[in-house]
């Protein structure tokens, strides 16, 4: 690729770009000049930004994605070995084949897809970019201010999801290293004493497969059983491990204090501590909603904390500013998934062109 120079009044966006020799290695290259305004900023990189990037570069829209980390940061963050429970034609965005080794696409393989849909369709993209806060000015155009500087647009997509944000047990030794929200690979945990909070899919993968590396794996769950909704060939797995004795579970537990070598549990029998090694506080996740305050998105005062916005346009209370992909479910977190909301990008797109 050859390198090129900035044109005059323009600044790369830094990554990636083939201005310096340094960076000639990165796959993407776009110039900003200094005093544009986009038409469209999206804030999340991961599925559902990429969908809606996707429909504004159809719909000739000038656009960029900010994303605080890597693509599809929130992917990433899942399990190694992790399955999903759709298919990978339910996955596919705007059409593109998701090609899969089998009916249900892994984690790796999600990855991959999401990372050429990027490629491929040549998608502006500024990564680890964080957003801190939005301004409006008199004329209607927003300043989005970043960890790297600002930008101006006329219409700001929020696209955020909520596998970032886990949702915290605020007990005493949370903060000590041995705890993990996110859990990655069961070889770490070899011969290990293993406290797994929570009774859904994540909980149950992480319990299943360190109890087969070896640990000595103890379930601790809120609830009085496994998650109904646990993913139809994971659960007569787990209930047979905790029926034969294979894993210990406590239900109508909760964890009261956490340890360097042990856990204070609360059980219906009384309290019990335990030895431990690690904590997988696999306790759910929530979206950003400090990033949403920054924003100055309008929160419900429901039990759910949807943001609020207009279901036939996903605009939000500001104006020109719109809401996509799981975010817009709030902490209700099992309604809204990517083969849900695929349809978002166009919707979004129909209500800003329809106002010019």
């Amino acid at each position: 690729m050859a390198l090129k120079s900035l044109p005059e009044g323009a600044q790369c966006e830094s990554f990636p770009c083939t201005c310096a020799p340094a960076h000639q290695n990165n796959f993407y290259t776009w110039y900003v000049p200094k005093t544009m305004i986009q038409d469209l900023i999206i804030i999340g990189g991961g599925p559902s930004g990429i969908n809606v990037a996707i429909s504004a570069k159809k719909a000739g829209l000038n656009y960029l994605i900010l994303e605080k980390g890597m693509v599809s940061n929130s992917l990433f963050n899942f399990p190694v070995n992790m399955t999903f429970f759709s298919t990978s034609l339910k996955l596919e965005i705007h059409n593109i084949p998701f090609i899969s080794h089998r009916d249900k696409p892994t984690r790796s393989e999600a990855l991959e897809y999401y990372r050429r849909l990027i490629q491929s369709q040549d998608l502006k993209i500024s990564l680890y970019e964080e957003v801190r806060k939005m301004l409006r000015a008199d004329d209607g155009i927003y300043t989005i201010k970043t960890s790297k500087g600002q930008h101006q647009t006329r219409a700001i997509c929020v696209a955020t999801g909520f596998y970032d944000t886990p949702v915290l047990m605020n007990v005493s030794g949370e903060e000590l290293p041995k705890v993990k929200h996110y859990y990655d690979d069961p070889h770490a945990y070899i011969n290990q004493n293993v406290l797994v909070v929570g009774a859904a899919n994540s909980a149950c993968d992480a319990a299943l497969e360190c109890y087969r590396k070896g640990a000595n794996v103890t379930m601790a769950v809120r609830g009085e059983e496994i998650s109904s909704r646990v993913k139809y060939w994971v659960k007569p797995d787990i209930d047979n491990r905790i029926k034969e004795g294979s894993i210990t579970a406590h239900f109508n537990t909760t964890i009261t204090a956490i340890h360097a070598d042990r856990v204070d549990l609360q059980t219906p029998e009384g309290p019990l501590t335990i030895p431990n090694d690690f904590v997988l506080a696999l306790t759910g996740y929530q979206p950003n909603y400090p990033l949403f305050e920054a924003l100055g998105l309008t929160i419900g005062d429901d039990d759910a904390c949807k943001p609020i916005f207009n279901p036939n346009t996903l605009e939000a209370t500001l104006p020109n500013v719109y809401i996509a992909g799981v975010a817009c479910a709030g902490l209700t977190t099992n309604k809204l998934f990517i083969e849900n909301t695929r349809d978002h990008g166009e919707i979004i797109m129909g209500d800003i062109l329809s106002k010019r």
